[in-house]
């Protein structure tokens, strides 16, 4: 059925698989689609994808361009020590790489990884109690947070192993006072955390702000919600994320679909 959903796109532009031009092409969209979304940092902040295969090598934006200017044919693979295996003229961002190679390095089930510092999910992370299971989003996170302590710009390569020391099994990260990290079997899985820990971050700041007492849900209402909402227990949840993702898809191809070049 997934399987029906998944159509090819159009023939590589550069020499590689269809395999991983496909990847490209995914990866290119989750590029647009946080542009519209707003969830950039100008040329900072990245998405990365796992290639294809059994090689740990990756696909990063190439440092200097605007999310709305990534394509599927200028994104750069590196491999796990941040080498560059495709020819490009634009360099890897050294802080980007030590986020996402932390995760790639170590956990075989991740193909892909999303940081953001979007307004909501840099404050949340400066809270002390960080996300609390207040609205529906949030309780689907319930024991799924890892949090891990800022060390100051991650251009320290030794932090890879304390960021996935931290993150350990779990797939939604909060990078305390820094933002917010989310990965996934699928871009499709990694993206429906990233929203909705988005949307949880927005709900508790404006709650919090309204000066109102909050209405905690039960701890056993929010535990089944959690078990409801993830993708590692529910076997529906994976589906609905491809769904949703093709329809992410299409979005961005009728608003500009030159990421697919």
């Amino acid at each position: 059925m997934l399987a029906e959903l998944k159509r090819p796109s159009s023939p590589p532009r550069i020499d590689c698989s269809p395999e991983e031009w496909e990847a490209r092409v995914d990866l290119a969209c989750a590029y647009r689609l946080f542009a519209h979304l707003g969830w950039h940092s100008l040329v900072y902040n990245h998405i990365t994808l796992r290639v294809p295969g059994p090689e740990k090598h990756f696909l990063i934006n190439p440092f200097g361009l605007m999310f709305q200017e990534v394509t599927a044919s200028n994104l750069i693979k590196v491999d796990i020590e941040g080498n560059k295996l495709s020819p490009s003229p634009w360099d890897v961002w050294e802080a980007g790489y030590v986020v996402h190679s932390s995760v790639h390095r170590v956990r075989e089930d991740v193909t892909c990884v999303m940081h953001t510092h979007t307004e909501a999910g840099v404050t949340v992370s400066c809270l002390k109690e960080g996300l609390i299971p207040l609205d529906m989003s949030a309780c689907m996170y319930t024991g799924r947070i890892a949090y891990h302590d800022l060390e100051g710009i991650t251009t320290n390569r030794e932090e890879c192993q304390r960021i996935a020391g931290d993150l350990g099994d779990k797939y939604i990260m909060i990078l305390r006072n820094h933002g917010l990290l989310t990965c996934g079997s699928t871009i499709a899985n990694a993206f429906q955390e990233m929203y909705q820990l988005e949307q949880a971050c927005k709900v508790q700041l404006r709650a919090q702000s309204s000066g109102a007492e909050l209405n905690l849900p039960p701890a056993a209402i929010a535990e089944h919600v959690r078990n409801q909402g993830d993708p590692g227990k529910s076997n529906s949840m994976g589906h609905q994320n491809q769904l949703q993702w093709r329809a992410m898809r299409r979005w961005m191809e009728k608003l500009d679909p030159s990421f697919m070049e």
